[in-house]
């Protein structure tokens, strides 16, 4: 698995306190996508560190998902990422006192905007296995291509945009679908293993889902442990995002 202690030259206990801590301030906005989201600079013991701030208010209402419960879905899925070995998803916490109110706050990732899914070269995909597990897992109704990530210095992969998932329908829709059929890797597998008991990250995740989607996580895990397959997609609904980029 990936190791977390430096990103960059800003070790990950540095970053967490800042992202916690640090003072908001607003930038800029990211004008593409349904709901508010602002690039903001963390002030934090006289350092400066860009981030991703995610309002509440800013969510638009999905008729399928409860109100203002995005952000805190951005969150639950950093837990799940970090409790499963697969450190994919930038530092994500729920900040209280936001410039806009309560919202999420993701470390900002340095990428080529350019270099997405559908540019990848076959190397970059063969790397993806893990990231579709986790949308599997976690039911992502939403992996766009532009959703992976390759950091430029590190070429390090990573995931963001994980407000609707979680939920206890099967809503997957991703542009992935490299795998399907394919068995899943024996470690991919065993890392599961935080979600099939009582752990701790079952009482995190029970501040920002409800205890359905707990439950229907937990099941979906289970179900890959049996399965040991990249499931095919399913044929009696739309299974890619729209717009897919």
């Amino acid at each position: 698995m990936i190791s977390k202690s430096v990103i960059g030259n800003q070790s990950f206990e540095d970053l967490k306190t800042a992202l916690q801590c640090g003072e908001i301030e607003l930038k800029g906005q990211f004008m593409l996508g349904s709901n508010y989201t602002f690039l903001v600079t963390v002030h934090h013991e006289g350092k400066e560190l860009p981030a991703v701030y995610k309002p509440s208010r800013g969510e638009q209402p999905l008729w399928d998902f409860p109100e203002n419960s995005l952000a805190g879905r951005e969150v639950a899925a950093y837990l799940v990422s970090e409790a499963l070995g697969f450190h994919f998803i930038p530092y994500t916490t729920l900040r209280e006192d936001g410039p806009h109110g309560p919202g999420s706050l993701q470390q900002y990732i340095e990428y080529d905007p350019d270099y997405h899914y559908f540019t990848f070269s076959e190397a970059d995909k063969s790397r993806l296995r893990p990231a579709v597990l986790f949308d599997l897992l976690c039911n992502n109704a939403d992996r766009k291509a532009g959703h992976v990530l390759v950091e430029n210095e590190t070429r390090k992969m990573w995931l963001i945009d994980h407000g609707i998932c979680f939920h206890e329908e099967d809503k997957l829709r991703t542009v992935i679908w490299d795998f399907a059929g394919q068995p899943i890797p024996d470690d991919l597998l065993a890392a599961l293993a935080p979600l099939t008991s009582q752990d701790g990250l079952v009482t995190d995740l029970q501040r920002f889902l409800s205890p359905g989607e707990v439950t229907a996580l937990r099941s979906r895990a289970e179900a890959l442990i049996e399965s040991r397959l990249f499931p095919r997609p399913p044929r009696d609904r739309r299974v890619t995002p729209w717009p897919p980029l």
